[in-house]
């Protein structure tokens, strides 16, 4: 890899975030550049804690496959065996396997294709307001379901919301305390938490997200202070390298489901295939080109992927909304590609 054009390719487009590429034991590029806050000038580093975004998903999945493997929890049984949805939309045919693989039909919070804005729920509704894993529950809980469960894939955060809200009604802990202890704590994740953005937290970086006009705004109105089942779980990329390092070794998984964890299980289109958390890249063959998780929101974007063939991990973690995309095409280009 050449690394002296990657670093001038992440200065050229003035990249504010972190990367890592790593294969096996042996750091092939790693970079931090840019602001970790605009406000204050402090600049970006590789110890920094980001917004993950959509990956939280993924932590949500294991802790429900945890749960699975323990016997409280069925993939095959409906939502409505452990969580109270009554007065919802939500049908009693709506399974946690469903929930995982993004096959349940429910309507999103935010339905982006419409051309809704996820900000947008936060309008009328103070986002301080909504800190708990129910309290999510209202902006999607009496929409009508798109189809019945099984159809079609449709990528949405509520049924994540839903697989946390299971997860807390079995285990009797609140998905932050559960995901800290039996995924973070467990794979040696020691950066990573549950950050408020009301707090002052050190080496957490703020998003921030810049105007047509040049001007830069922080997104702490265009989401919930803290992170929940679906979104907004912060890590260093050294952590995320240590969650995929722990899973493929089986530390948080049993070896079935650590299987059926980096096996896809639903094709979503001709190029991409849902599993349980992980999406997947394929190969014309049918085969496996790469396995990531990536994700966007106000002020974060980024994304953990493994290429098979080249054996190469990457992360890109940006606390700015369109801040990942470029450097994960070139890094595609250059090793996938």
């Amino acid at each position: 890899m050449d690394t002296t054009a990657l670093k001038e390719f992440l200065a050229d487009i003035e990249f504010s975030g972190v990367v890592l590429v790593r294969r096996g034991d042996q750091t092939l590029f790693e970079a931090a550049s840019g602001l970790a806050t605009q406000r204050w000038g402090v600049q970006n580093t590789l110890e920094m804690r980001f917004d993950t975004s959509a990956i939280t998903k993924l932590f949500t999945s294991v802790a429900v496959l945890q749960q699975v493997v323990a016997g409280k929890l069925d993939l095959e049984a409906s939502i409505h065996d452990y969580v109270d949805l009554d007065g919802t939309t939500i049908g009693r045919d709506v399974t946690l396997l469903h929930l995982l693989t993004h096959t349940s039909g429910l309507a999103d919070d935010a339905d982006e294709a419409a051309g809704e804005d996820y900000a947008d729920l936060y309008l009328d509704t103070p986002n301080y307001s909504v800190v708990e894993t129910r309290d999510l529950l209202r902006f999607f809980g009496d929409k009508e379901p798109l189809e019945a469960p099984g159809v079609e894939s449709h990528y949405i955060n509520a049924g994540y919301v839903l697989a946390g809200l299971a997860l807390e009604s079995v285990t009797g802990l609140s998905y932050r305390a559960y995901i800290e202890r039996d995924v973070f704590a467990a794979a040696g994740m020691t950066s990573s938490g549950f950050f408020d953005k009301r707090d002052a937290t050190a080496n957490v970086a703020e998003g921030w997200d810049q105007a047509e006009d040049g001007s830069w705004e922080a997104n702490i109105y265009k989401a919930p202070p803290i992170g929940g089942p679906d979104t907004g779980a912060h890590a260093t990329a050294e952590d995320l390298l240590r969650f995929l390092h722990a899973l493929r070794t089986g530390v948080l998984l049993n070896p079935e489901y650590t299987s059926e964890f980096f096996t896809p299980q639903i094709e979503h289109d001709e190029e991409t295939s849902y599993g349980l958390g992980l999406e997947f890249d394929m190969n014309e063959d049918g085969s496996v080109r790469s396995y990531f998780k990536d994700g966007i929101s106000a002020g974060a974007s980024g994304i953990l992927r493994h290429y098979l063939e080249e054996g190469i991990d990457v992360v890109v973690l940006s606390n700015a909304e369109e801040g990942a995309w470029d450097v994960i095409r070139e890094l595609d280009e250059r090793l996938g590609g």
